[in-house]
């Protein structure tokens, strides 16, 4: 029989650790993993080699586009799962919240919503006495609920048409970038056909006037008021869209700036808060911030 270590040199292991194995089990990806947990990619890399080196075992199969869990990581899973239970029960007995209430949240569907569920997720947690309320719509939308008093907090594309830009604070900026299908053909069609958002959007606002300054020609091919259509029709590669550059994953990818496809510029967000906001805002607030600024 192999010998049994003593229990004192026994690993143990790192609830951490745990919480981002079962985050890559259940997204099938170490970059949403660690979107969702407010990590690097590289950071939550080594989170698992090190898991993976303590238990001597491989716990994934990597392959080209998604990660599976091998037979030691399904029976890891269910360790994880019991024990991240266990632990919230435990910190549950003993911390009581407070802070109660309710925030009422508002956010463009654009990369707001692909940082909600890890931000969501993780303020529960630490405040489960706060009650979220989430509203996704268009970012001149958004300022006049929180001045109509609809809104506690917000998030605001700028650049968008009639918008005043003068309020809020950037969170966050990133490039806006060409995106298409990977190998696909329409980027090569003249007219440039386009998928874009409506007309008030800051992406086709600075897509257009870059085009109109390049001289390049173009059609609008396809319109929606979310991202998700313009997604889709770059996938199906009916057409090309400026997107911001986080949000290109494959089967997209960046399209080569040149001549043919001029550069876009910066893509920013705003945080705007309702004026003399209570404690539960601000506290949801400074999270939000600290989700942005956790992003890549």
């Amino acid at each position: 029989m192999p010998e049994q270590l003593p229990q004192s040199a026994m690993p143990l292991l790192e609830i951490d650790v745990l919480r981002t194995f079962v985050s890559i089990a259940e997204s099938g990806s170490f970059t949403r993993a660690a979107g969702q947990i407010f990590r690097t990619t590289s950071a939550v890399s080594m989170q698992i080699k090190r898991l993976e080196t303590m238990l001597g075992c491989a716990l994934f199969v990597r392959e080209a586009r998604r990660i599976t869990l091998t037979t030691e990581g399904e029976r890891l899973l269910g360790y994880a799962r019991r024990l991240l239970k266990l632990n919230e029960e435990a910190v549950s007995a003993f911390v009581t919240p407070q802070l109660n209430g309710q925030v009422r949240f508002g956010t463009p569907a654009d990369i707001g919503t692909h940082i909600l569920p890890g931000l969501l997720s993780l303020f529960a947690r630490t405040h489960p006495g706060i009650e979220v309320n989430v509203s996704v719509g268009r970012s001149v939308d958004m300022i006049q609920r929180i001045d109509a008093g609809e809104l506690d907090v917000a998030l605001i594309s700028v650049g968008n048409l009639g918008q005043d830009d003068s309020r809020g604070e950037v969170i966050h900026s990133e490039q806006l970038v060409w995106a298409g299908r990977a190998g696909g053909v329409a980027v090569e069609r003249d007219p440039l056909p386009l998928a874009l958002s409506t007309p008030e959007c800051a992406w086709r606002r600075q897509a257009l006037d870059a085009l109109d300054r390049a001289g390049r020609s173009y059609r609008i091919a396809y319109s929606s008021e979310q991202c998700a259509g313009q997604e889709a029709a770059m996938i199906a590669d009916l057409a090309v869209a400026p997107y911001p550059l986080s949000l290109v994953k494959p089967p997209l990818k960046r399209m080569d700036e040149g001549e043919n496809l001029p550069s876009l510029g910066v893509y920013r967000i705003k945080l705007l808060c309702a004026p003399g906001c209570s404690e539960p805002v601000q506290v949801l607030a400074r999270h939000v911030v600290a989700a942005f600024a956790a992003y890549h």
